[in-house]
């Protein structure tokens, strides 16, 4: 990971030993996951903390959304299922 300073950027973001995009850049997170991490991190530190949870929460949802259709379409794709099984297991996302 490459070094970075904590004297740069909004002081909201400079609280702790790491600035939050360190953290996310050494977990590997993506976009989606990183935002939630950079919306909780401000909460309370900038303007309205309500709106940045809500913002936090909007990203991880997306993130939650993703994945499950990444996992309906895999199933999907795989051979062998049968429309039943489809079914059941789409009723398990449907959230």
């Amino acid at each position: 990971m490459a070094e970075t300073t904590n004297n740069e950027g909004p002081q909201y973001y400079r609280r702790g030993r790491i600035q939050p995009w360190d953290y996310v850049r050494d977990q590997e997170l993506n976009f989606h996951l990183g935002n939630v991490i950079k919306y909780v991190t401000r909460a309370g530190h900038k303007f309205d903390d309500i709106d940045d949870l809500e913002k936090a929460i909007h990203y991880l949802q997306n993130e939650v959304e993703f994945r499950t259709s990444q996992r309906v379409q895999e199933l999907v794709q795989c051979e062998g299922l049968k429309e039943s099984q489809i079914e059941e297991y789409a009723k398990e996302f449907d959230r």
